[in-house]
């Protein structure tokens, strides 16, 4: 059993026997007589877990090596020959019944980084100059002895602690969630970038908290994770080449070919500007853009030319391929998609991003406006998942039983992770709320009139420039009270029960049981066949809003002589009070995953109403809500009269 000291001094996590079957090594570099055009070497089974390459240790065949251009495929010997570039990742594809070495955080250790100097400094530390290529790459493999058709993989998007205290946060919450699902050492975990928050000082430490799951984990690039002193897209990612490994590769397990695709450009330019991102013309602040390039497609459609047909096909991605929240944004989402589709037509596919902090599941078919207008995007040819993020609403919220920041995200889920069930080539997703039971999947509420008009209220005031606003929010929590007591006015006005179903898409129904015996069927608020958001006070999720837009954790103040210790720190040390309560910077005013139903007036009394959602695997999950229905609506407070 091994121990795992996370860099703090408060926690220690034991790894399960299952999961100590660990494979520490790495790639065996040669380096006499390097310098060469071409790179060959051997792809081994190294039985003696030194990651050394011997005599006694067979070559591996058929397993595919690229320098990030070519492919070549290892022959009965497992050996292969590939052209040297000036600048690649030299990558294998780990094989379905093999295991690739990782190091002691759980990173697959399946490359070689190779690139010159590039002639000035970046700020945290880039990716020195490797010097001549070497004349031979070796690359160890052992039997996966967990191999199977069977398994799980749990993704997490958007970890993305922006400090040391945040990746306590991360460590306490999501990483906890993953480490008590005791996952197998046939398992993974796919980290769906932005890893950290602009500060790469903080990879290391991150990625070994992360590791505490006791699994390969298998990083994708996010937008956060950059370079942002790089001067162009080459060298973006330097210190992530060198803190973590190759910014697009591919693994198998399985029946799955899993593909992680950096399509992250930055600084973005011309090209970007010639697909209308005018925020990358020159002159302006470096930003990103999301983009398929076309060496990554290139490079990409050598790989799928080389892989069976029945092989399950995941493309992971930080910035979604299309996005509901940010539909009308070309930035958020990927110019290059529709090669992409035609790439992959006939497969069987599924693309699973981060970066947007929601959580949202497109069936096959479904179509917002807005993508075909930003990214060419028609309806939808196979699932797409934003897998929701580890960190919530940036870690904004006030704090829950386990000190970890509430944070509930754009679209009003909780943080959490993914977890991907894999049958052969079929997968089921259920989505795990952050230190929630794994039987909870959905929030049920009352959109009221008393709630409108307390959401309204806010968003008003939070829409004024801050400059001109009072500094005290014209509503808080305390203002928004017994929104599940309804007098007949309500009825009248209008009382929606609501459903967000976190992982809830096109298939999913819910159902409500009336205590008059009648079933009530809620209709999803957006269908998404083509139409614009609905935004507002109606389509807003009444149970996340009202824990969104009253923040009391912004108000904290002690008398510490800790300046940083007063109010909050998100994004990039940016501090947030001491000031009165008030929103989140992204509050639940849409969702493509809230049902809703207009209640029909009650009788008077106290009211049991079970909501059951049902996903499109059959999985169900039942909340009940309880609701007062009377004459008229009591007092409130504390009636002094009664002792005069």
């Amino acid at each position: 059993m091994r121990t795992l000291l996370l860099l703090s001094t408060t926690l220690f996590l034991l790894v399960s026997p299952l999961q100590a079957q660990e494979y520490v090594a790495e790639p065996e570099v040669i380096r006499s007589g390097d310098g060469g055009d071409t790179i060959t070497g051997v792809v081994f089974e190294d039985r003696k877990r030194t990651g050394t390459y011997d005599k006694e240790d067979p070559g591996v065949e058929g397993v595919l090596v690229s320098n990030g251009r070519d492919w070549a495929r290892t022959g009965p010997d497992g050996r292969y020959n590939l052209p040297v570039r000036d600048d690649m990742d030299l990558t294998i594809v780990q094989p379905s019944g093999w295991r690739v070495p990782t190091d002691e955080r759980f990173v697959p250790q399946f490359f070689y980084v190779h690139k010159p100097g590039i002639g000035y400094d970046l700020r945290f530390g880039g990716l020195p100059d490797t010097g001549p290529a070497p004349a031979r790459v070796n690359f160890p493999l052992i039997r996966d002895g967990a191999a199977d058709e069977d398994f799980s993989c749990a993704v997490m998007g958007d970890p993305q602690a922006y400090s040391n205290e945040q990746i306590g946060f991360l460590r306490d919450g999501v990483v906890s969630d993953i480490v008590e699902a005791d996952l197998g050492s046939g398992d993974c975990l796919i980290l769906m970038g932005d890893v950290v928050g602009d500060d790469l000082g903080l990879l290391d430490r991150a990625l070994e908290v992360t590791g505490a799951a006791g699994v390969p984990q298998w990083p994708v690039f996010g937008n956060h994770d950059i370079d942002f002193d790089a001067q162009s897209n080459d060298d973006k990612a330097d210190t992530w080449r060198r803190v973590v490994g190759p910014t697009s590769y591919a693994f198998e397990k399985g029946n799955v070919l899993f593909v992680n695709l950096d399509n992250v450009v930055y600084p973005c330019g011309e090209v970007d500007v010639a697909l209308g991102r005018s925020h990358c013309k020159s002159g302006r602040e470096p930003s990103y853009n999301g983009r398929l390039t076309e060496a990554q497609l290139d490079w990409l459609g050598g790989l799928l030319s080389r892989v069976p047909d029945d092989r399950r096909i995941v493309i992971s991605t930080h910035v979604p391929l299309v996005s509901f929240v940010d539909a009308s944004s070309g930035k958020h989402q990927t110019d290059g998609v529709s090669r992409l589709y035609d790439m992959l037509e006939g497969r069987d596919a599924l693309s699973l991003s981060g970066h947007t902090h929601t959580l949202e599941n497109h069936a096959p078919g479904q179509h917002y406006e807005g993508w075909s207008e930003t990214v060419g995007a028609g309806p939808l040819p196979f699932r797409h998942i934003i897998v929701g993020a580890a960190s919530g609403a940036w870690f904004q919220g006030d704090f829950n039983t386990f000190g970890v920041p509430e944070a509930l995200q754009r679209l009003g889920a909780p943080p959490g992770y993914l977890h991907l069930s894999f049958d052969g080539a079929r997968y089921e997703e259920t989505y795990r709320g952050m230190r929630m039971a794994p039987d909870r999947g959905q929030w049920v509420g009352l959109n009221t009139p008393a709630f409108r008009d307390w959401f309204t209220a806010i968003m008003e005031w939070r829409d004024q420039p801050a400059t001109e606003r009072d500094a005290v929010p014209p509503r808080s929590i305390n203002d928004l009270s017994n929104t599940r007591l309804l007098v007949p006015e309500d009825f009248s006005r209008g009382v929606w029960l609501t459903a967000n179903v976190w992982a809830g898409s096109a298939e999913t129904t819910v159902q409500a049981e009336l205590p008059t015996g009648d079933t009530l069927t809620l209709e999803r608020t957006q269908e998404g066949n083509g139409e614009r958001q609905h935004v507002g006070a109606q389509w807003a999720d009444p149970f996340a809003t009202a824990r969104q837009l009253s923040v009391a954790r912004k108000a904290y103040e002690s008398q510490s002589s800790d300046e940083r210790a007063q109010g909050i720190q998100v994004f990039r040390g940016e501090s947030i009070g001491p000031t009165p309560p008030g929103p989140q910077i992204h509050v639940a005013t849409r969702s493509m995953h809230l049902w809703r139903a207009k209640l029909p007036e009650l009788p008077q009394g106290v009211h049991v109403i079970p909501v059951t959602s049902t996903n499109r695997h059959g999985r169900t999950y039942t909340n009940k809500i309880t609701i007062e229905v009377r004459a008229q609506r009591p007092p409130r407070y504390w009636r002094d009269d009664v002792w005069e």
